[in-house]
C-alpha cells in the first residue's frame, strides 16, 4: 500500500484529498501546515508528498526545501498545489525538485491521475538508472545510462567517419557550440553532417552534444556534492533552471532526484 502525505492549510480541501486517497487504496495522512508536514514526512516516510504553495507558517518552496536537504526525504517525489502558476513559481519549484504541479481548484480526477502518474514513474528511477529505456520521447536513439557508463565517460561510439566531430565534442562539450561549430571544424556543411551522423548513429549533433553534458552532470551528481546550478556551469549551461529542465526530460527526474537515487542505490 502506498502511502501519500497532503501538506493543506484548508481543512475542507485536505479532508476531501484526504478521503479520496484512502477511499482508492493509499494510505493517507494529512498535515494543515508546513512544519507539521515536515514532522509527518519524517516520521512515515511517505512514496509521495502534495503540498499546497501558499501556507501561513512556512510555504510549499520552504517545505520541499527542508524535505530535499535531508538523506530521508530527499527522493520522495512532490506536487505542488497552487491557485496559479507563472512562469517565476515553475522555475522556482523545479529547480528546488519539484515533480508536478497542480492548479487548484483541480478535480478528484486530476489529482488522483496525477498522483498515479508520479508514483508510476518513480517506481522506474531506479530500473532506469541501471536499465535505461533504448529510445528517447522524440524517437531518437538512446545512449545506455548505467552507473558504469557515468563513470566511465564513454558514450561516443566507435565510428572512424565520426572521429574527429566526437573529438571536437568531447575537447568543447562544456561550451557553447552547436551544429554549425562542428561542420565548420570537420569541414562538412551542417547539412551533410546531419545526414552523416543520422545514419551512422541514429542521433543528431545537438543530441550528441546534450548526451555529453548529461553524462558529465550525472558524474559529478554521483561523486560529488556541488550545487546543481555550479554543475550546471561546468557543462555548458549558463541557465540552471534550463539545465534542471533538460535533465527532467532526458531522465524523467530532477538532477536532486536522480543524485539521491544514485547514492542509496
Amino acid at each position: 500500500m502506498k502511502t501519500v502525505l497532503v501538506i493543506e492549510d484548508e481543512q475542507q480541501t485536505r479532508n476531501v484529498f484526504v478521503k479520496c486517497l484512502t477511499f482508492e487504496g493509499f494510505r493517507a495522512y494529512g498535515a494543515g501546515n508546513g512544519s507539521e508536514g515536515i514532522q509527518l514526512a519524517q516520521k512515515y516516510h511517505p512514496d509521495l508528498v502534495v503540498c499546497d504553495i501558499m501556507m501561513p507558517d512556512m510555504d510549499g518552496y520552504s517545505v520541499l526545501s527542508t524535505l530535499r536537504r535531508s538523506p530521508l526525504t530527499a527522493a520522495i517525489p512532490l506536487i505542488f498545489l497552487t491557485a496559479k502558476v507563472t512562469m517565476a513559481d515553475l522555475r522556482s519549484g523545479m529547480e528546488l525538485g519539484a515533480d508536478d504541479y497542480l492548479t487548484k481548484p483541480c478535480t478528484i480526477e486530476q489529482f488522483l491521475s496525477a498522483i498515479t502518474s508520479r508514483l508510476k514513474r518513480h517506481a522506474e528511477i531506479a530500473t532506469a538508472i541501471q536499465s535505461p529505456p533504448l529510445s528517447h520521447p522524440d524517437g531518437e536513439a538512446t545512449v545506455p545510462r548505467s552507473l558504469d557508463s557515468v563513470e566511465n565517460n564513454t558514450i561516443f561510439p566507435d565510428c572512424p567517419k565520426l572521429a574527429r566531430v566526437f573529438q571536437f565534442i568531447e575537447n568543447h562539450y562544456c561550451d557553447s557550440i552547436n551544429l554549425s561549430d562542428v561542420a565548420k571544424e570537420v569541414g562538412y556543411s551542417p547539412a551533410y553532417l546531419t545526414n552523416l551522423v543520422q545514419e551512422e548513429t541514429g542521433l543528431t549533433i545537438k543530441r550528441w552534444i546534450i548526451e555529453r553534458r548529461m553524462n558529465q552532470a550525472r558524474l559529478y551528481l554521483k561523486t560529488s556534492d556541488q550545487p546543481v546550478r555550479q554543475i550546471a556551469a561546468q557543462v555548458g549551461y549558463n541557465d540552471s533552471s534550463y539545465f534542471t529542465r533538460q535533465f527532467r526530460q532526458f531522465h524523467g527526474v530532477s538532477p536532486q532526484v536522480w543524485r539521491q537515487a544514485s547514492v542509496t542505490e
